[in-house]
């Protein structure tokens, strides 16, 4: 998709109410217009096990919407899939590039959370049977069908936990089950006295992986809603997944949000655990780090550390900064950052589509390669990566 004229963007915004899971978000672009045949045909596509998917209206506590029925069968018993095996079986299969790239990052996504959760290596990570085909299902549905529903940009809302106990793969669980909670990072929750699991790992990382906004709806003229409906029944309570189509007004200049500003000056710590240091302080959830030299006192030169994080991470980056470096001490403080609006789009090449990333602030875009996207097309066609750079057109 080619998507440089304004008229042509469509954002969507979640409205988390009841929660969200991959089947929710799949009946609910169902209900906007993804065609439940074109689905079909994409899964039919994977070669992987043969599945019946219907559709069809249900009423939940006075509201209606779609429920995905998805009935796999099965003529040999199906093996349990890698993260590798998973990763290599959507690298074969007949995507989009831009499906491909969010169907991927999604489950590295996942992978990263479980072998962080069960101590192994990312590559080991393993899928159960029939988890793994609906998660492949969730994963790839939604990416298949974002892109073909033209959708440029997520929103979302505060999400919803339930409390209590719930059921996994190695016994009783508290709820939000952990790898729930550890894809929820950067995003705004809330309790509330609903039973049983609002969000699944699936629906928390479908969020990420979209890159969603957690702010209002953004200004836009509304021309679809679709809801996706759950499986359970809440009580007095809608379990639906509500989400909102539309294309942008023009937008007020710039994202206005509160951020933490954290920083740390270190003069005595070994140059090999700064890159380590960094990618946990990412994995906690932080929005940016950057290390600059100084000199301090005793005329040691040091590193200054700044790390920028939403106000719900908080805890996450300190407790990484104090585990991770030989810091004894964090400054730190709540400051307004306005931040351009930013997205990824797909422009055409000679090459084929590539990734790159739009900015706008009050009106002016700006169209920016995306580094990892041209770093792929420049191996794959043999190309220096500055050639594929000048592909990108200004705006």
């Amino acid at each position: 998709m080619s998507s440089m004229d304004r008229q042509t963007e469509s954002w969507a915004f979640f409205d988390c109410f009841a929660g969200i899971s991959g089947d929710m978000t799949l009946g609910a672009l169902i209900d906007l217009g993804l065609p439940l045949a074109a689905l079909q045909e994409m899964w039919n596509s994977l070669g992987l096990a043969q599945i019946d998917l219907a559709s069809r209206r249900v009423v939940k506590d006075h509201l209606a919407g779609v429920k995905l029925e998805a009935a796999f069968r099965f003529r040999t018993p199906q093996p349990t899939r890698s993260y590798s095996e998973i990763c290599a079986l959507i690298n074969g299969a007949p995507l989009a590039q831009a499906v491909r790239e969010r169907s991927l990052k999604m489950f590295r996504l996942l992978g990263e959370v479980e072998a962080r959760i069960h101590d192994q290596p990312l590559e080991e990570v393993h899928f159960h049977e029939l988890g793994a085909l609906d998660t492949i299902l969730d994963v790839v549905g939604v990416a298949w069908g974002v892109e073909f529903l033209k959708i440029t940009r997520t929103f979302c809302s505060p999400i919803p936990m339930g409390w209590g106990m719930i059921a996994g793969a190695h016994g009783r669980l508290p709820n939000p089950a952990p790898a729930t909670l550890e894809l929820l990072k950067g995003l705004p929750i809330y309790g509330t006295d609903l039973p049983g699991e609002l969000v699944t790992p699936t629906g928390a990382v479908i969020l990420q992986g979209l890159e969603a906004v957690p702010e209002p709806c953004p200004p836009l003229t509304l021309t679809r809603v679709g809801y996706g409906a759950g499986s359970r029944d809440l009580p007095g309570h809608p379990n639906l997944l509500r989400v909102y189509l539309g294309t942008p007004l023009t937008p007020a200049p710039g994202l206005r949000e509160r951020v933490l500003v954290l920083e740390t000056h270190i003069d005595d710590m070994n140059p090999e655990l700064y890159e380590p240091l960094m990618a946990g302080l990412f994995a906690a959830g932080a929005l940016d780090a950057a290390y600059a030299p100084i000199q301090m006192k005793k005329n040691r030169p040091g590193v200054r550390l700044t790390v920028i994080a939403p106000p719900a991470a908080r805890e996450a980056v300190l407790e990484r900064l104090f585990a991770d470096s030989t810091t004894l001490g964090v400054r730190v403080m709540e400051v307004e950052r306005v931040a351009a609006r930013r997205w990824q789009e797909t422009v055409e090449t000679p090459y084929g589509p590539l990734a790159v990333k739009v900015m706008e602030y009050g009106g002016r875009r700006r169209v920016m390669p995306e580094y990892e996207a041209c770093r792929q097309m420049a191996q794959e066609q043999n190309l220096p990566l500055l050639e594929v750079y000048r592909l990108v057109p200004k705006e």
